[in-house]
């Protein structure tokens, strides 16, 4: 009996390692990560449980990444790429001004992410710790910064090269501060179809240029106005 189950046992690992899918890619991967979570609620516990369970070598996913932390952060970063060939698509993206092309952006990421909604909010909402989220977004962070250096003009025009630098810094890193206003917001949005949002992104764009580039005027005001109408709808919903 102990021979007829070793056979047994032998067999399956036989057709197990028949089974072994080939040429894996990481978009295959990313989508088994993603059911595994979604349907578990949480992540696997080893890459060997998660590689042995989708009938893959575990070396054909450390071809692609590094750890489960790497391919969560490698997610954002397609998410960002597949943006940008989205917009590349639009013949009037390339003759948008700055404003309108970081509104387009955002417009057109968090579309994109509204599609795969559970999951981006499983990864920013995993733990407790804020900074352990954000990490998952630091080649998001990279790739936005590179995106808006090209995208956002200096709002004075310095001789002084290091000056010049650090203003083309501090702008960019304004414009990532505001995208992770906007990812918050999205986060906690519940208005149907994620309407506020879209409101938030326009309002939000349009107070930081005029805070930048122009005299701050009534839509720095507009947009104060809006986001104390939200505070005050969540105090009051939360008291309820």
């Amino acid at each position: 009996m102990f021979s007829l189950c070793l056979n047994l046992l032998d067999k399956k690992v036989i057709m197990a390692t028949q089974r072994k899918k080939k040429n894996i890619t990481d978009e295959q991967i990313v989508t088994w990560y993603t059911d595994f979570c979604m349907t578990n609620g949480k992540k696997p516990s080893s890459v060997y449980e998660f590689s042995k369970q989708n009938a893959f070598e575990e070396t054909d996913f450390y071809k692609h990444f590094s750890s489960f932390e790497s391919l969560e952060s490698e997610y954002f970063s397609k998410m960002f790429h597949y943006t940008l060939e989205l917009l590349a698509e639009n013949k009037e993206y390339l003759e948008y001004d700055p404003a309108q092309k970081l509104t387009s952006f955002y417009f057109t990421f968090f579309e994109m992410a509204t599609a795969n909604r559970s999951f981006v909010k499983y990864l920013l909402e995993d733990g407790t710790l804020p900074l352990k989220n954000i990490l998952k977004l630091k080649q998001l962070r990279l790739d936005f910064l590179n995106y808006v250096k090209t995208v956002l003009d200096a709002p004075l025009k310095l001789d002084n090269e290091k000056i010049k630098s650090l203003q083309n810094k501090l702008v960019a890193e304004g414009a990532w501060i505001q995208f992770l206003s906007i990812i918050g917001f999205w986060l906690k949005d519940t208005s149907p179809n994620f309407e506020k949002t879209d409101i938030y992104i326009e309002k939000s764009v349009k107070a930081a240029f005029d805070m930048v580039y122009n005299v701050p005027v009534e839509s720095i005001i507009d947009f104060g106005k809006f986001i104390w109408k939200e505070k005050m709808g969540d105090a009051f919903t939360s008291n309820k």
